[in-house]
């Protein structure tokens, strides 16, 4: 009798790390693939990226609505409210045997706390890692608490998930699933790329992404962009922040400055395959993002890392920090281009999938039901 895996996504990076895992969960003979869609795959002040899920080939078995039209913290937590309910309907109806849930946003927090309530066994891809620029934190660590089973992407992330009370025999390092999309997915020649993105061919590019950092401010925009006015004579591709508090603030931003700049580009999503090939073609990674730290050096790209959001994650060497100020993001800005590595491989081989897969098949039975482990 197969088994019903059931994979939450709500933002399109999300789903670019779960995808690989998706299509092996699909494909095997031991599983059903169930997927749930909700936060900003379902905005089309985001993109409405559900559609993206569709052309891959997936059925979407619920959409669960939840974003509110603030981003206001207020509003977070009611988005979180809504979440609730709408996940509660969702698995009553698809009543999966497991519940697949990556990282820490608030979106998966509530799928968690809904699972849980509804003795619905969570295993958990990313724990372990800290990032105290953000509540996300505290979210990743609520989740270890209510998932049995756990997929690190470092030695060390699963020493603290082991910290945390979860039994070593249910936490596996496997490394960054997102290494394994670097790995094997054809990427865009520049001339693909630029094309397909308009940029100018003569020009190098920038590639920025800027989230809010939720335990601080969304002020960091400002010197970030002043310091990116120095370069007139590079492509200056932007990425949209996420729904986090102040990130639609981030965005209106954003929208005035590439506006008024024929060298400046303001994206909803990129998708995986041209994200990754931006990454391959820019001269440097900049802003706040996860990826600049764990995907961006596996192919080799330096990154300038702005702010406090990523603070007390793992870097590699070519990750170079910044406060949000602009002299320190220009000096960042120098020392990122000239850099010629070396590119610290710290998050794994990229044989991410696999492994996963054969652990879930090894568990005889899914069960809620777990021990605090005392070290």
């Amino acid at each position: 009798m197969t088994r019903k895996i059931c994979v939450v996504t709500g933002t399109r990076a999300e789903y670019g790390l779960l995808s690989n895992l998706m299509k092996a969960i699909q494909q095997s003979p031991d599983f059903d693939l169930q997927l749930v869609v909700t936060g900003m795959h379902l905005s089309p002040e985001f993109g409405l990226t559900y559609k993206q899920i569709e052309d891959d080939g997936f059925v979407i078995d619920e959409k669960v609505e939840m974003l509110l039209s603030s981003d206001s913290s207020s509003a977070v937590a009611k988005s979180m409210g809504l979440a609730t309910i709408g996940f509660s309907s969702a698995f009553e109806r698809i009543q999966p045997d497991l519940l697949i849930i990556l990282g820490d946003r608030f979106e998966m927090l509530a799928a968690a706390q809904t699972a849980l309530v509804m003795q619905i066994p969570i295993a958990h891809v990313h724990g372990g890692e800290c990032t105290f620029g953000a509540y996300d934190d505290a979210i990743r660590h609520s989740i270890t608490k209510m998932a049995t089973w756990h997929f690190t992407s470092t030695e060390s992330h699963r020493s603290r998930v082991i910290q945390l009370g979860e039994n070593p025999e249910r936490v596996w390092n496997v490394g960054a699933i997102g290494i394994e999309n670097i790995l094997n997915l054809p990427l865009m020649t520049k001339e693909e790329l630029y094309k397909n993105l308009h940029l100018n061919m003569d020009k190098p590019m920038f590639l920025i992404t800027y989230h809010p950092e939720t335990n601080l401010q969304t002020e960091g925009i400002y010197p970030l962009l002043k310091a990116l006015d120095s370069y007139q004579d590079v492509n200056l591709v932007f990425t949209k922040a996420n729904a986090d508090n102040g990130g639609r603030q981030i965005n209106d931003v954003l929208e005035v400055y590439t506006s008024d700049r024929d060298n400046a580009y303001l994206f909803d999503s990129l998708g995986q395959l041209r994200y990754l090939s931006a990454v391959n073609e820019a001269s440097v990674v900049v802003g706040n993002s996860s990826s600049g730290l764990i995907e961006v050096p596996y192919l080799r790209t330096p990154t300038v890392n702005c702010g406090e959001r990523q603070a007390g994650r793992e870097k590699p060497s070519s990750v170079f920090d910044s406060a949000l100020e602009v002299k320190s993001i220009k000096d960042a800005l120098k020392t990122a281009i000239l850099y010629k590595g070396p590119y610290d491989k710290i998050f794994g081989d990229g044989h991410v999938v696999e492994k996963i897969v054969a652990e879930l098949k090894r568990i005889p039975s899914f069960s809620v039901q777990k021990e605090f482990y005392d070290l």
